[in-house]
């Protein structure tokens, strides 16, 4: 099979009713509605597609890219995208598309990730925050916790925040920003004015990385931790840092990519 067309197709999606991006068996995932929709739009004309990364379950993308390798090539690049659109499920849309060389590789071409993580304190919301916002129950000391965010700044050992690490892992990253302030990503009558969201940005991010440094701010606004104790974490290994906070209020909010 010689896919010898390649496309950078940019999509958003709401990710509360999926099990992440990955295809797994007897789950939906974005990836496999993705495919699903690309082969009834394609017909008979051979595909692949690889994505910028994955997603845990429940989390979002306000941006995010997948790779399309095709056969034959796509004569008619507006009249797909209406037609993929037209077909994806309400919660998964299609935003643009081009065409790229066979040089690019979605994994490995340098790109910056930009995640977000909203969230409220000391009050239960309404219902219909529950696929974007996560509410904590206790009254948390956001001044403190917009201090212990920025403490991640920079280039760190960041095996503290990977779930289950492997002695062959990468733990030596950088963020690029990591700061806590006022929500002003998702507005609606019933988002309480007083949320709050955690912006993150670097080149990769392992596994549960941004929820296990959420909740170690978390922690850190209950007073349960203090600031020196995130500034170890980022030293040396700290196996008790396992606190993962909820997925709902993770977003991938854009991903940028370096031609």
């Amino acid at each position: 099979m010689n896919l010898n067309n390649y496309y950078l197709i940019e999509i958003q999606f709401l990710g509360y009713r999926f099990h992440g991006w990955q295809k797994q068996p007897n789950l939906k995932t974005v990836h496999l509605m993705i495919d699903r929709t690309i082969n009834y739009v394609l017909e008979d004309n051979k595909f692949k597609s690889l994505g910028a990364g994955r997603t845990d379950a429940m989390v979002s993308a306000t941006q995010t890219a997948f790779e399309l390798f095709t056969e034959k090539p796509l004569i008619d690049l507006p009249a797909f995208m209406e037609l993929l659109n037209i077909n994806l499920p309400q919660d998964i849309r299609a935003l643009s598309i081009k065409e790229v060389d066979k040089d690019f590789n979605i994994i490995n071409s340098p790109k910056i990730k930009e995640y977000k993580y909203l969230f409220t304190e000391g009050t239960k919301n309404h219902p219909y925050c529950a696929p974007f916002i996560t509410t904590f129950l206790d009254d948390l000391n956001i001044e403190i916790m917009k201090k212990g965010a920025k403490l991640f700044e920079g280039k760190h050992n960041l095996k503290s925040y990977c779930y289950k690490p492997n002695e062959n892992g990468l733990f030596e990253r950088e963020i690029t920003y990591c700061r806590i302030t006022k929500n002003n990503t998702l507005k609606a009558n019933f988002i309480p004015e007083d949320s709050y969201e955690l912006t993150i940005r670097g080149r990769g991010f392992m596994r549960n990385q941004i929820r296990l440094m959420m909740g170690v701010l978390v922690e850190l606004g209950r007073a349960e931790v203090d600031l020196e104790y995130i500034q170890q974490s980022l030293i040396t290994y700290n196996p008790k840092i396992n606190y993962i906070a909820p997925a709902s209020g993770l977003m991938l909010n854009k991903v940028s990519f370096k031609f």
